[in-house]
């Protein structure tokens, strides 16, 4: 396929450009060879070493080597365990008196020091191979050493099993990325970000673009961070994606853009979130959604790690509408059951005044989880802990109920709850015994929201009492479509703003809508989830200007003049187009299982937005600030903030 692409490339260029054409033809079909070549990786290439640690077998025994890495720990001055990128071998250390220089440098440098060492490749005596390591079946015998240099006390051991605070992970960053967790994750997501790299721009022909950083404040989304210029009163923006960017580039004709994007937002304290990140970010012109998604289900299947099972495609696809009916959010786990069950129509006679005063009113709904034998696994202090949940954040009420042997229901509402009523409830609800039913009652999104956290609430508690809801070795991907193009504001209900940003086109059903009721709209939207995360989000775009323009200044009420370049460029022929950003951190993290972001990322902020390693952000003195024409105006307290500033004493540390 990659070859008809170039072959398509070069009819399509020979004409008009002559020996440039050749030149690209040539410098692609020379890359293209080589990388057909060199399928192992040379490690050893360029640097002083003749192998890594981790590769040496029985099939080098008697070959003479020279190896680079860190000491990792010794036994009895006899032995020395080195390790590198690539892992970890043993290493004999001489005993003779003719080695004396070289036994002294291995015994007295300290753990994790840096060595280069020389020598023979032999075998272990038998009964000493070590099955667990890759290389146990051999050691070198040492010929020569030399200290590279030299390691302080650690503040903690470079050891996965050794529990160390993140925060002091984050202030030794270095160190902490000599583990083989994070080794793992870092040329994990490197390995994938190549794949992908190769399936965008190799197979099917998207360029590669880099698009600015410093750019202007506009309109919707989170908030941006501000950089200040040095003309009095004018500032930069730095972007949260490249959105506008990746649209112009579809009205410049470049037709399938690419980029492993830089995004920044200024969202304060959130706990797996980063003030900067990472997305693979794309978009296409004349492209429908299921071109989009079908894309994505190859990119994912193409570079998906080989030591995971591999991707299913097609990933099922479900409506916002279905997601919060059935799993009370719209970006469900579905992973495991405990779907949320509407059972109003079971109770339109109830006694019980509670139910009766909402299923009175219009949007009034009675829902239902069903909790798999959770008689046998939920205390009483996890019940009234879930009640006061639904109470503390959603201000609603909710029933358990239990149904013990002979069918009798033990709950604040059994007495009211008719035989006919509690058939036709263990009839929907599929109840066995020792089931639990989560009840509440109310307006259809509450209700649903409500149950969609209890219900992950609950698998939590399950979970922590040996039930395995979550497989953490299955992949469960869904596309969630149809989403609401406008959401009522939250300090405004009587204002419209966008469910995600106001490029996204409305669907095509429903742009009448647009004029009479908006907030009815769905739009062109799409997120595809991951076990339970959205790690990705995109749309078919706007590409007509005076639409673009209604949306913004009469839906919206934006100042246009702040897109006036978008609209300017929509209106010279720009095309049908669309595409989506997966969120790197996010995917990789899923991928590896790790417990936080900031463990895929090399150098993370903590979840205040510090580095702590660095201790940025920091202060600037008020001279350096002059060429900027800001200065900062400082709190009531401002000597103690100051002071902060200059001795940051952060909650993490």
């Amino acid at each position: 396929m990659f070859f008809c692409w170039l072959n398509r490339l070069y009819r399509g260029l020979s004409s008009p450009t002559g020996r440039t054409t050749q030149l690209i033809w040539g410098s692609l079909s020379r890359s293209l060879v080589l990388s057909s070549r060199r399928r192992i990786p040379e490690f050893s290439s360029f640097v002083a070493r003749t192998n890594t640690c981790g590769e040496l077998r029985s099939s080098h025994l008697g070959q003479e080597v020279t190896l680079c890495g860190w000491i990792q720990y010794r036994r009895q001055n006899t032995f020395l365990v080195l390790r590198d990128f690539h892992g970890l071998i043993q290493l004999v250390i001489p005993q003779d008196e003719s080695a004396a220089s070289v036994k002294k440098i291995l015994c007295e440098a300290p753990v994790e020091s840096v060595v280069r060492v020389s020598g023979t490749v032999i075998s272990r005596p038998p009964g000493q191979e070590n099955p667990k390591m890759p290389t146990g079946e051999i050691e070198i015998k040492v010929k020569t050493a030399e200290l590279l240099n030299s390691c302080k006390k650690l503040p903690f051991e470079i050891k996965d099993f050794v529990k160390k605070t993140e925060a002091l992970r984050l202030q030794y960053r270095y160190l902490d990325l000599r583990s083989f967790q994070m080794q793992y994750n870092l040329r994990l997501r490197s390995q994938m970000v190549m794949k992908m790299r190769e399936y965008l721009c190799n197979l099917h022909g998207f360029v590669d673009i880099e698009t600015p950083t410093l750019f202007k404040k506009t309109p919707g989304g989170a908030k941006e961070f501000v950089v200040p210029s040095r003309e009095p009163g004018k500032f930069y923006s730095l972007p949260q994606s490249p959105q506008q960017f990746k649209q112009l580039l579809m009205v410049g004709g470049l037709d399938r853009y690419f980029q492993v994007a830089r995004c920044y937002r200024d969202e304060g304290s959130r706990p797996d979130r980063q003030p900067e990140f990472t997305q693979i970010d794309i978009e296409m012109s004349f492209v429908d959604q299921t071109g989009i998604q079908s894309l994505i289900e190859g990119l994912l299947q193409y570079s998906w790690p080989r030591d995971k099972d591999p991707v299913v495609v097609p990933f099922p696809s479900m409506t916002f509408a279905e997601a919060l009916a059935t799993y009370g959010t719209d970006k469900p786990d579905t992973r495991f059951g405990m779907k949320i069950v509407d059972i109003s129509d079971v109770f339109r006679n109830t006694e019980v005044r509670f139910l009766q005063d909402v299923l009175s009113k219009p949007k009034g709904t009675v829902k239902a989880i069903r909790i798999p034998e959770g008689a046998k696994y939920l205390k009483r202090k996890d019940i009234e802990s879930i009640r006061k949940v639904a109470a503390d954040h959603f201000n609603q009420e909710v029933l358990p109920v239990f149904l013990k042997a002979g069918r009798h229901w033990n709950s604040p509402v059994a007495e009211f709850i008719l035989e006919k009523q509690s058939l036709e409830l263990i009839r929907l609800m599929e109840l066995q015994e020792e089931d639990v039913i989560l009840l509440t009652a109310g307006e259809h999104r509450k209700a649903c929201s409500l149950l969609g956290k209890l219900r992950l609430e609950c698998a939590d508690l399950l979970e922590a009492r040996g039930v395995v809801l979550r497989d953490p070795a299955l992949f469960s991907f869904l596309w969630v479509v149809d989403f609401p193009l406008f959401l009522p504001k939250e300090e405004n209900p009587g204002e419209l703003e966008s469910a995600h940003h106001p490029f996204t086109a409305p669907h095509p059903s429903d742009i009448q809508l647009l004029y009479t009721e908006p907030e009815k709209v769905r739009s062109q939207h799409y997120d595809l989830v991951l076990n339970g995360s959205e790690i990705g989000g995109g749309s078919i775009r706007i590409h007509d200007a005076e639409l673009q323009r209604y949306i913004l200044a009469t839906l919206l009420k934006e100042d246009v003049k702040l897109l006036s370049h978008l609209l300017q460029a929509l209106d010279y022929g720009a095309p049908p187009h669309g595409g989506i950003a997966l969120g790197l951190d996010r995917l990789i993290c899923l991928v590896t299982g790790a417990p936080s972001i900031r463990d895929v990322i090399a150098f993370p902020k903590s979840f205040r937005g510090y580095d702590l390693m660095s201790n940025a952000p920091d202060s600037i003195p008020p001279e350096e600030l002059k060429p900027y024409h800001i200065q900062v105006s400082w709190p009531v307290d401002s000597e103690a903030e100051k002071s902060s500033l200059d001795h940051p004493h952060h909650p993490e540390s």
